[in-house]
């Protein structure tokens, strides 16, 4: 164990083919002798500063942190055509990176989108993942839940002020749960990059281009899922309607039967910021 969290640095990697000129950001927390690779991926909208409370609790027990910004988002490359904005792409985008940072296997912390990512990457037949963490994410999602999520994406992103821009933040991400004050500033200092006299919010508007079509019909996935044969943990907003309950049995109960832990007074999804949630998942790593 380490007396205190490094970093993080921030690190950047441009691809090979096929995917020549795409550079994938990151930020590193990386003790003096870590103990393993943890690997962290954001949701759709969000970038790498997700994780940054429980990437430093981790790496403080000695594990090196990877938070990556999927493409579109945070300090990565946008995609000149919006249409590669899809979990397929990420795929093989983070796929690569892995391979080039000779990562694997590596622990995984997926929310939402990034447990998407996670599930396809544990399912392969030479997977890079030693464990599975899905936050929030299963292989069933309902086509009216996908719909809520496209109400707000890509709307009004840019804000005359921090402050307008929290407001916005605090009412789309309410479900993240009971964040305090200091928590949401530094959730929207993270979510937004100055432009001109305001602030945008830091990822490519267009990646809602894909997902309007996507929200049209359900996520079913359980024929990946049933491939995956790694320790899987699934983390549960209570009130969440991107996971529900029976899906949640479902997991369980097939596939890597994976375990799983609720949380109350957390929709989608869990921000991974709260004392019970952290421990949780240190447990879980034996971190």
């Amino acid at each position: 164990m380490t007396d205190a969290a490094p970093g993080p640095v921030e690190r950047s990697l441009t691809l090979a083919e096929p995917f020549a000129g795409v550079e994938l950001a990151y930020l590193e927390w990386a003790p003096v002798a870590p103990v393993r690779t943890v690997v962290c991926v954001h949701g759709l909208t969000r970038n790498a500063h997700d994780f940054d409370v429980v990437a430093g609790e981790l790496a403080r027990r000695g594990a090196r942190v990877l938070s990556v910004d999927v493409v579109g988002r945070g300090r990565s490359s946008w995609l000149d055509d919006p249409h590669g904005y899809v979990v397929p792409t990420y795929v093989g985008h983070l796929g690569q990176w892995l391979a080039r940072l000779e990562l694997g296997p590596v622990d995984w912390i997926g929310t939402s989108m990034g447990g998407l990512i996670g599930m396809a990457l544990a399912a392969a037949d030479q997977p890079p993942i030693a464990r599975l963490v899905l936050n929030d994410i299963g292989p069933f999602v309902d086509r009216h839940a996908l719909k809520q999520i496209k109400s707000y994406l890509g709307v009004e992103t840019r804000f005359a002020s921090l402050d307008e821009a929290e407001r916005h933040l605090r009412f789309v991400h309410a479900p993240f749960g009971r964040l305090s004050d200091a928590q949401w500033r530094r959730l929207t200092l993270n979510s937004v990059v100055a432009d001109g006299d305001g602030w945008r919010l830091h990822y490519d508007p267009d990646i809602k281009v894909p997902y309007a079509e996507l929200a049209e019909d359900d996520i079913a996935l359980w024929d990946l899922w049933d491939r995956i044969r790694c320790p899987t943990l699934v983390l549960h907003g209570w009130e969440s309607v991107i996971l529900t309950t029976p899906t949640c049995r479902e997991m369980g109960a097939r596939g890597p039967r994976a375990e799983v832990a609720h949380f109350e007074d957390v929709g989608h999804a869990p921000a991974l910021m709260t004392r019970e949630q952290i421990l949780t998942l240190r447990r879980w790593l034996r971190l």
